[in-house]
């Protein structure tokens, strides 16, 4: 199992696309292809905008399917930032169908 800060990785306001990017391709897809869990923890982080949802989990939900997310766990979010997450997984997965 991998667990990603973000707060380590992108500060309190997740904003940042190449930073959602590079956490993404270095650290999320391989570890799905090694079939590890994967946690992303938004602890600390008080806001996220959508685009940086959308380059941390939607290239994974394309490349993976919706079953992805039956590998990623998301922890420490706050209401914000799950109906965020919520936006870009339903319309990823809205998307693939």
């Amino acid at each position: 199992m991998k667990e990603i800060s973000i707060f380590e990785k992108a500060g309190s306001f997740a904003e940042n696309k190449d930073i959602a990017r590079n956490v993404r391709t270095r650290e999320i897809t391989p570890a799905l292809e090694r079939d590890e869990e994967v946690i992303l923890n938004f602890a600390g982080v008080e806001a996220a905008t959508q685009s940086f949802v959308h380059a941390l989990i939607a290239d994974v939900l394309r490349s993976h399917g919706p079953a992805a997310l039956d590998r990623i766990a998301f922890k420490s979010c706050n209401d914000t930032i799950k109906k965020i997450i919520g936006i870009v997984a339903e319309y990823m997965q809205e998307g693939l169908e």
